[in-house]
């Protein structure tokens, strides 16, 4: 039975059906073939309980959040601020966007929301300083998947309602791998700025531009940008707020800022950013809810010890399993939203992995980053879209140019799945 209903969700998306919608197909079927969990009435009660959490609020404030810091020139004064420092470096630009996008992320949570707020503003920056258009774009929209890594991260909250691993270890354990791949960016950026040259005359124009305004006025002016994730994660490591009233003081801090002290926006402007907040969530909303009933369909259906008994024939160790895992995520997020792989498939392989020794937590970390790299890859990488609109080249084209940095991605991937230390010594 649990076979027959994982054919069905996957002729379902192989025909284009919305994945909301092959859940349902998938989680109805049996109720064609008479097996357990048939029951129209016990599909609605489960997609209503998994709506109907507190926890999950956090998904759509975190949206909204990012959204309004994204209007507000948040991310215009991140870059700014990095730049000053690393700007005349070898590289030190395209650093310098790495870095925000790394910073951004401990705001926005969502990888597409960094790579549209970053990359709105640093790709023609880049362009004018004389980089490679497509270059620079392949580069935002495989850094935007450090929004979905650094913490506040909507995947480790989705993993989080699916497996029920608290929600703060998985943010201080994003942290380091984070770091880690930014990094790994920064290192081939600097690598291909030297091979490649720089217009340094256009540059060091630009940077006495920025230093005229001296470091306290410019940090003055970015201080606020810098502060909220400060005060986000701040709240939720000391333990005085949740990670979903954390959400809804990221949205209120965002307001703040935007209306009173960079007076970006202005209060009647606010009701189109929230809707572009309920678009983004309203597909995921309906996810989450029936994902809930898919995956108690597949509980009924024993589909959890199907494959925990599999792959503990077929795997000795924690490290031959994760290798596969990874390689699996990777393919998986060539063709598959993050969310809905998270929701899915980790309540089904965690028991598995952890009865043979991996830790639930390095576990997330391990499976949200390889889906990350799914956002800049082709052919249903939604960051190449974003950046391919951005930079006015096709996402494909983008791609290409994105594989050396999803190359040091990988290689970043590779440390963090086999040395747990960089996912747990923060816990």
């Amino acid at each position: 039975m649990a076979l027959w209903i994982f054919v069905v969700f996957l002729v379902a998306l192989a025909f284009a059906v919305p994945i909301a919608i092959s859940m349902v197909m998938g989680a109805l079927t049996p109720l064609v073939l008479g097996g357990p969990g048939s029951s129209i009435q016990q599909l609605i009660a489960n997609s209503f309980s998994g709506s109907d959490t507190t926890p999950i609020l956090a998904v759509p404030l975190f949206i909204l959040g990012g959204v309004l810091m994204a209007e507000g020139g948040i991310s215009r004064r991140l870059f700014n601020f990095f730049a000053y420092f690393v700007g005349n470096l070898p590289g030190g630009l395209p650093c310098a966007v790495i870095l925000t996008c790394l910073f951004y992320g401990a705001i926005s949570g969502s990888g597409p929301a960094t790579t549209a707020a970053v990359g709105s503003m640093t790709i023609p920056f880049l362009i004018e300083m004389g980089y490679d258009r497509t270059w620079s774009a392949g580069m935002v929209a495989t850094a935007g998947g450090l929004g979905v890594i650094i913490p506040p991260s909507i995947p480790f909250v989705l993993y989080s309602l699916a497996t029920g691993v608290s929600t703060g270890a998985l943010f201080l354990a994003g942290v380091l791998p984070g770091v880690l791949i930014g990094l790994s960016m920064m290192i081939y950026a600097v690598v291909y700025c030297i091979k490649q040259g720089e217009d340094k005359e256009k540059i060091s124009a630009k940077m006495k531009e920025l230093r005229a305004k001296g470091f306290f006025n410019l940090f003055k002016e970015s201080f606020w940008a810098l502060l909220s994730p400060v005060i986000v994660l701040g709240g939720i490591y000391s333990g005085i707020v949740t990670p979903t009233e954390a959400a809804c003081i990221s949205v209120f801090y965002a307001l703040f800022v935007s209306l009173v002290i960079y007076k970006s926006f202005t209060i009647k402007e606010i009701i189109p950013f929230l809707g572009n907040a309920v678009k983004t969530y309203a597909p995921l909303c309906f996810v989450l809810a029936f994902a809930t009933a898919f995956g108690r369909v597949l509980a009924l259906a024993k589909a959890p010890i199907v494959i925990e008994n599999f792959i503990l024939q077929n795997f000795s160790s924690g490290f031959s399993v994760l290798t596969a895992i990874v390689i699996i995520f990777l393919i998986l997020g060539m063709v598959m939203d993050t969310g809905p792989a998270i929701v899915i498939l980790s309540p089904i392989l965690l028991p598995a992995v952890q009865s043979l020794g991996v830790n639930a937590i390095h576990f997330g970390v391990i499976m949200v980053c390889c889906l990350s790299i799914g956002l800049a890859t082709p052919p249903f990488g939604l960051d190449l879209f974003v950046a391919g609109t951005l930079s006015d080249t096709p996402p494909m084209t983008v791609a290409k140019k994105a594989m050396p940095f999803i190359i040091a991605f990988g290689i970043a991937l590779f440390i963090i799945t086999y040395v747990p230390w960089f996912s747990l010594v923060l816990l």
